[in-house]
């Protein structure tokens, strides 16, 4: 099965954008009367049929359509962006395709980083959606420090930061519950300070370690996501 995705489907957008439309019609030689499976990001999939096979603009018609069951728990990563953005794309990609719902990006006083292109980002993210044949694209934001994402989440979410602390033997795996909505904080490569690890303290964040190792940024973020994810399934 392949994916397509047209956000606006609901407000009436029966057509494939251009790069959508490109790939449909060129590559995989789609045409008129054809069905095809699209999804608009929120949890729903359409059947659909092809009524004009254009490559700057596929129209069709809906046949039907499917809405995904809500799952009782909401996987939420703060992740610092590695210098080598590859990396970051990596962590995004795999953790789309294992389960994610939101994923927010900030500069911690240690990152090398200090930049990131939000709509690339967006890109990897809706083509991994596609590729893992999930219904859902996750939420994507931007947050140019720890102080400004930390006051932009949610009271419901129960929430955890990832800190090299050997002194501190609660695991992530056993810290978290089902069906609770939850958010990771996973530091730079060079961890967070004292001062952002006592903010994050400060406003009920719960230190947790991610295992024995000492793992890269987005191994850690994959990690913390893995074992959410494994706890609600």
């Amino acid at each position: 099965m392949k994916l397509f995705y047209q956000p606006d489907i609901m407000k009436g957008a029966y057509f494939l954008t251009e790069e959508e439309s490109k790939h449909c019609i060129k590559v995989l030689r789609h045409t008129a009367g054809d069905r095809l499976d699209v999804v608009d990001g929120t949890g729903t999939k359409f059947k659909v049929r092809i009524t004009e096979a254009h490559p700057k603009k596929t129209c069709f018609d809906v046949i039907a359509h499917q809405r995904k069951e809500e799952l009782p728990y909401y996987i939420h990563i703060g992740i610092a962006p590695t210098k080598q953005i590859e990396r970051t794309e990596w962590f995004l990609e795999k953790a789309i395709e294992i389960g994610v719902d939101e994923i927010s990006f900030f500069f911690g006083r240690h990152s090398e980083r200090k930049n990131i292109n939000l709509e690339r980002m967006q890109k990897k993210a809706i083509s991994a959606m596609k590729q893992s044949l999930k219904y859902q694209l996750p939420i994507i934001k931007l947050y140019q420090d720890l102080p400004s994402l930390i006051s932009h989440i949610p009271e419901n979410q129960k929430k955890y930061i990832g800190f090299v602390d050997f002194d501190n033997p609660l695991q992530l795996k056993d810290a978290a519950q089902t069906k609770e909505n939850s958010i990771v904080l996973i530091g730079p490569e060079g961890d967070f300070n004292e001062e952002e690890l006592e903010l994050a303290m400060n406003k009920g964040f719960k230190k947790v370690s991610l295992g024995s190792s000492r793992l890269r940024t987005e191994t850690a973020g994959l990690v913390a996501c893995h074992t959410l994810n494994l706890i609600n399934n």
